[in-house]
């Protein structure tokens, strides 16, 4: 038996909210499945279970505010201590001879238990109003899973003539007030993909920037051919009136707006007073990125096609790997480098201030797949629903104000990280080589280090070695 604790999800968290239980008592938890939504003065984050067992008794009621560390429910191993019954935990049992006897006399039918479900799984079938009693689970011992319950929901009567969609697409369309019938779908079977709604979003308002929509709109499906596009769009710069969205649950948001801007001046003013910073900059060299990334986008239709800000995020995962002196944490006195990139993205909220959760793994993942994970995080932090993981354990943050026209931005650190990345816009200038005079893409990166960790030489490294990565583009 154990307590699920109110967790850490930020150097900066020092209380939290619950504002939804995924789970109830009698529910079977596993490790990784989400449990609540917790509301922070940054975010409203999912929470997950770091343990197995059955949820006996939740500790904290919808609405209070606890500190970090607070038990907020009790799991035990067995159903033993639970009021209720619990078809998922209780093994088969053998029956005796007596009761085998009794099964022949008829009995009034009693309720049938349900099949195996996990919460989250039961939490998105509850969001769709699908019915799980009459679902086949094809999952493990008969478990309902996710695609399960997404095929119930197409599947349903009167859903003839229906169009198909994700259900993130459809719950998309709704916020951004998009008739799915109107929008052309690229996704398996012509199904409706997010990018699909955003690009439909950015056609139906031609002079909504970029940055009013969950996430980046043509720039993130990729620039036409032979036109850059300006750098990481729609990610830590402010942004003009929005499209309405759905509430953030919790608190209001000019409340929210406060809390959180305290919570960013409080981190910033940490930041400041204990990381000795020291900076660094430098232009990268982006013909040889722009070119291939021109030549990749003509076979490519207008929702796939790449862009340079994906291409920067790669190569300073990479450079990270090869320079770990700057992708880790600074915790009690000493340095603890990471064995694994990953990658906070600064995000500019709708209603105010940044967040900065983590691409994981970013060193590893091919384009297609990073350029896929940035939408859906940008998203995700705009809509409130970031997952804990997300927030806790970015190893090195990046920055950009390239969409407004910046040629630079110095970030502070986030503690307990030891450096942040800056990006400026991608431009175009001149450029003297051989004698010769031309004109090439490049964009300013700029590097904020701990001088604890690392000096000017790892640092100057670090930035030259992004730009190597860069002159090879086929190889990110």
């Amino acid at each position: 038996m154990g307590d699920f604790l109110m967790p850490s999800l930020g150097a900066d968290m020092e209380h939290g909210k619950i504002v939804e239980w995924l789970v109830k008592p009698g529910d079977y938890v596993r490790r990784g499945d989400l449990v609540a939504v917790v509301d922070t003065d940054k975010t409203v984050m999912d929470v997950e279970s770091f343990q197995e067992g059955v949820v006996a008794e939740l500790l904290v009621d919808l609405g209070e505010t606890v500190p970090v560390g607070t038990p907020l429910a009790r799991i035990t191993q067995t159903p033993a201590e639970v009021g209720v019954p619990v078809h998922e935990a209780v093994p088969p049992r053998t029956p005796s001879p007596a009761s085998a006897a009794k099964s022949q006399v008829p009995e009034a039918p009693g309720p049938t238990p349900g099949p195996p479900i996990a919460p989250p799984v039961r939490h998105l079938a509850h969001q769709l109003g699908v019915d799980t009693g009459r679902i086949q689970g094809t999952g493990k011992d008969g478990t309902i899973t996710r695609a399960d319950v997404e095929h119930a929901m197409a599947a349903r009567p009167g859903d003839a003539g229906r169009v198909r969609a994700s259900p993130r697409a459809r719950r998309l369309a709704a916020e951004l007030g998009i008739g799915l019938s109107t929008v052309t779908g690229t996704g398996r079977n012509g199904a409706v993909t997010v990018a699909d709604v955003q690009g439909a979003a950015s056609a139906a308002r031609p002079g909504l920037p970029e940055t009013a929509l969950p996430v980046a709109g043509p720039e993130l499906a990729g620039p036409e051919p032979g036109v850059p596009d300006r750098g990481i769009p729609a990610l830590a710069t402010p942004e003009a009136p929005a499209a309405p969205t759905a509430p953030i649950k919790g608190r209001p948001p000019s409340e929210r707006v406060a809390t959180l801007r305290r919570a960013i001046g409080a981190l910033m003013t940490r930041s400041k007073q204990t990381i000795p910073h020291y900076y660094l900059s430098t232009t990268l060299d982006l013909r040889a990125a722009v070119e291939w990334m021109q030549s990749v986008n003509a076979h490519r239709p207008v929702s796939a096609r790449l862009v340079s800000s994906a291409l920067l995020l790669k190569a300073a995962a990479l450079a990270a790997r090869d320079v770990p002196e700057v992708n880790g944490f600074y915790d009690a006195g000493e340095f603890r480098p990471s064995a694994s990139v990953h990658l906070g993205i600064a995000v500019a909220l709708r209603q105010g201030g940044l967040v900065a959760p983590a691409i994981h793994d970013a060193d590893t993942l091919p384009l297609d797949v990073l350029m896929e994970q940035l939408r859906d995080l940008v998203s995700r932090a705009r809509a409130g629903r970031l997952q804990r993981a997300e927030m806790a354990d970015p190893t090195l943050t990046v920055t950009n104000l390239g969409d407004l026209g910046v040629d630079s931005v110095y970030g502070v650190i986030y503690p307990p990280q030891v450096a942040m990345v800056g990006f400026g816009r991608v431009m175009e200038q001149p450029w003297a080589q051989n004698g010769l005079l031309g004109v090439r893409h490049a964009v300013i990166a700029t590097l904020s280090a701990d001088h604890r960790v690392s000096d000017g030489l790892r640092g100057g490294r670090y930035l030259a070695r992004i730009d190597e990565l860069l002159q090879e583009p086929e190889h990110l």
